[in-house]
């Protein structure tokens, strides 16, 4: 007889409720389904659901089912190079959004994204059919014909891309999830194809991708881009990364252990993963070390470069303990240390980044949130529909006061494109503004914060401001210290730009850049605002005058420059010649020809010698001069009162004889003699004295080499200004339009160093302040104050001491 069966326990379910689990489950559940009253999904379309449900639980799987049809029907017969249906390619780009955690919208969009390029489905249907806000982005990422646009279809499907991402940051979601794919099959281009598929991705959608902070999708277009257009270097790169995987395992993994320890004894809850590098960044890590072995190859990675650890905790607080834990128990290594939580990235990145030291090799440690590590993944994708009630706006952009909707660098970006309606002057500019490989924040004095390229300098954060404020910019603080325009900006910078007078409604116009700022102006906005003020302001320039690359001070005559490099510190003079700004144009000493006796001095006795003005006291007609004989045979001029002569006669140097030639000054004959002298104006310090000094001086047609502001003390400022004078004649005729600037009390050419007065004498500027006639014959003089040399008459009579 046999036993009696035994009686089914609810852990091990009968034969029959096994048999109804496989045969009758997907028939119940589709009953259940429909008794909720949801429609059932096609099957092709399930992986894409449950992806999308694990982002979002309450999605309308309805209308996502009917996006599919109307894309399944639109594409049918369509097959695509690599032989297989059309439609396996929106639904590939609608699976990679989905994982990304995109909403609804955006993928019922992606689904439908080729059917008005592709098919007989209009635009108008898709608007009717799903709404305006899915039509809008379908149009967006749509490209324009061939037909109608020729060799630049593809520049103006980027402008409108652009132009539309203005509007909804969606449209560039869709677009690189497109081109992922894209690559992901690039094989079955052709090799020519490939190229220039590839080459338009690492230019334009890799950079856009890390502007987006999409990072998942950037890295792997990295990779198929390196693997694509350098395949040798490529193959090369992964043999070595999986040479190493097992001393980055012997290496990473027992520290990673060991922080897990150490977090949990501290009481910080966190997870600490391996996270491996991506090919791309191996060999960059790779090619800053260097060369070695055979000519072409990189070096062996350490185990450190193929791999860093992250650590995820729960709140922002502890990002900070886990730092504290890991500089307490590991070596930190100086200047590795980034915290990007207090200060984010422009594409909304935050993370802390340090580097310690593990037996002996460096191990780079990243700390975040869950959500910081969600946003550092998925970018703005991660923040959700910018329109959508409910979406996380707390990700919004404090470095430049916007949200994720409309990114800073992507209203920058749009300003500057409607300025270029050439489609190759856009598309050169384009790729031009994203080779760019990061960015910096500077803060101006009054407060605001500025986001520019790394290399911008202080004419970029000039027309950052404001193009009337870059078309009125004459000079530039960075840190409380003058400097130069073509000063690159970093990191945390402090700026101040000055700027001329007269700003606003109804003021006068600017005087406007000069051509040399296109040298070091950085960014497109920057340099397309410089290239319309030229083109609409076209000057010519003085002849005979050399053109400086550095920054200027423009004006209607000529150049200005302001030279940070010469500021001295606090307490101490300006030197008497200072030497010409970084970047300039050099000029030897004498700037004129100096064979034989030379063309302005006459040494009887040494024919044939070169002949060279001194720097240090910048002699001019009709200064007393004396020469000394230095290296090589040549005479060194300097003025009779300079303290180098000095010093060079007091060493036992015998004096040359020399005089100024009958045309030295080409005061009659007007032919051109340029002069290098320096000027010192004393002054009461007041906002605008620089660009009032500068315009004063221009008007007499010099060129300014260089200026030196001195901090002020006691009210009092001292500028410095080397020019160079088209004639000597011109001189006396520069200090009188200083000594008219209001507050100047005193111009003199440097000569033995006199200190400052110890207080304002009564009438100081009285003679220079008056409405001073043309000026008479020049002679030497004592000038303004004991030492100066040029300003000698008036009226024609000599100045009394």
């Amino acid at each position: 007889m046999p036993p009696p069966p035994e009686p089914a326990s609810p852990e091990s379910p009968s034969p029959g409720r096994r048999l109804l689990g496989r045969a009758a489950l997907g028939r119940a559940g589709r009953a259940a389904l429909l008794a909720t009253g949801r429609p059932p999904v096609p099957d092709a379309i399930e992986p894409l659901v449950q992806a999308h449900r694990r982002h979002h639980p309450q999605a309308d799987l309805a209308l996502l089912s009917r996006a599919y049809r109307t894309a399944e029907e639109s594409h049918r017969g369509q097959k695509r190079k690599s032989g297989e249906p059309y439609i396996t390619h929106p639904l590939a780009v609608t699976m990679i959004l989905a994982q990304l955690g995109a909403e609804t919208t955006t993928l019922v969009a992606s689904l439908l994204h080729d059917t008005v390029e592709d098919t007989e489905v209009t635009l108008d249907q898709v608007a009717a059919a799903y709404g305006p806000e899915v039509a809008y982005l379908v149009d967006g990422v749509t490209k324009l014909e061939k037909v109608d646009f020729g060799a630049a279809a593809e520049a103006e499907t980027f402008r409108k891309m652009l132009v539309a991402t203005g509007d909804d940051v969606r449209v560039m979601v869709i677009k690189l999830a497109d081109r992922l794919h894209n690559m992901r099959t690039i094989r079955h281009m052709k090799p020519a194809s490939q190229v220039r598929i590839a080459k338009v991705t690492r230019d334009v959608l890799i950079p856009l991708a890390e502007r987006l902070g999409i990072q998942v999708v950037k890295t792997e277009l990295e990779d198929i881009v390196f693997a694509t257009l350098h395949p040798e270097e490529y193959a090369r790169t992964r043999a070595l990364i999986a040479a190493q995987e097992a001393a980055q395992d012997a290496l990473l993994s027992p520290f990673a252990a060991a922080l897990r320890r150490q977090l949990a004894e501290s009481g910080v809850s966190g997870e600490v993963t391996v996270r491996p590098r991506h090919c791309v960044s191996v060999h960059r890590a790779l090619l800053r070390r260097g060369p070695s072995g055979p000519v072409g190859l990189v070096g062996r990675p350490h185990p450190a470069d193929l791999a860093r650890l992250l650590v995820v905790v729960e709140e922002t607080a502890d990002c900070y303990a886990v730092l504290g834990e890991l500089h307490t128990c590991w070596t930190p290594l100086p200047g590795e240390f980034k915290d990007f939580v207090a200060a984010p990235k422009f594409n909304l990145y935050q993370s802390l980044h340090t580097a310690v030291s593990v037996d002996g090799a460096l191990v780079e440690v990243l700390v975040r949130t869950p959500r910081m590590h969600r946003i550092a993944e998925f970018g703005v994708v991660a923040l959700g529909s910018p329109h959508q009630a409910g979406a996380d706006q707390t990700g919004r952009d404090e470095l430049d006061g916007t949200d994720p909707a409309r990114p800073g660098w992507l209203s920058r970006l749009l300003e500057w494109q409607q300025e270029t309606p050439d489609p190759d002057a856009f598309w050169s500019t384009l790729t031009a503004d994203l080779s760019d490989d990061g960015e910096i924040t500077a803060v101006t004095e009054e407060g605001a914060t500025l986001v520019l390229p790394v290399g911008a300098s202080c004419v970029d954060a000039a027309y950052q401001l404001g193009e009337e404020i870059g078309h009125r910019c004459i000079g530039a603080r960075v840190n409380g210290r003058l400097v130069a325009l073509a000063t690159a900006l970093a990191d945390g910078d402090v700026v101040g730009i000055l700027t001329e007078p007269g700003g606003g409604p109804g003021g006068p116009e600017p005087t406007g850049p000069s051509p040399q700022w296109l040298e070091f102006a950085h960014t497109p906005g920057a340099r397309i605002a410089i290239e319309r003020w030229l083109a609409g302001h076209a000057r010519p320039e003085p002849a005979g005058q050399a053109v400086h690359a550095v920054d200027s001070v423009a004006s209607v005559e000529a150049a200005h420059v302001v030279d940070a490099a010469q500021v001295p510190p606090a307490g101490q003079g300006a030197p008497s010649a200072p030497p010409a700004p970084h970047g300039a144009v050099e000029r030897p000493a004498t700037a004129r020809p100096a064979g034989g006796h030379g063309r302005l001095v006459v040494a009887p006795g040494h024919p044939g010698a070169a002949v060279r003005l001194a720097r240090c006291c910048t002699p001019v007609p009709p200064d007393r001069v004396t020469g000394f004989q230095i290296r090589g045979g040549s005479i060194a001029v300097h003025r009779t009162d300079c303290p180098t002569g000095e010093r060079m006669r007091g060493s036992g140097r015998g004096p040359v004889q020399l005089d100024w030639s009958p045309e030295a000054g080409a005061a009659a004959t007007g032919a051109p003699a340029p002069f290098r002298v320096t000027l010192q104006a004393e002054a009461l310090n007041r906002p605008g004295l620089l660009a009032d000094l500068t315009a004063a001086m221009s008007a007499t047609g010099l060129d300014i080499v260089s200026a030196v502001v001195e901090p002020p003390q006691e009210l009092r400022v001292r500028h410095t200004y080397t020019v160079e004078l088209p004639r000597a004649a011109t001189l006396p005729v520069v200090m009188r339009a200083m000594l008219r600037v209001s507050g100047v009390y005193d111009v003199r050419r440097p000569g033995l160093e006199a200190p400052r007065p110890p207080r304002l004498r009564p009438n100081s500027r009285a003679a220079g302040n008056a409405d001073d006639q043309a000026p008479g014959p020049v002679r030497p003089s004592k000038g303004m104050r004991d030492r100066s040399a040029a300003l000698s008459a008036v009226d024609g009579q000599p100045e009394k001491p």
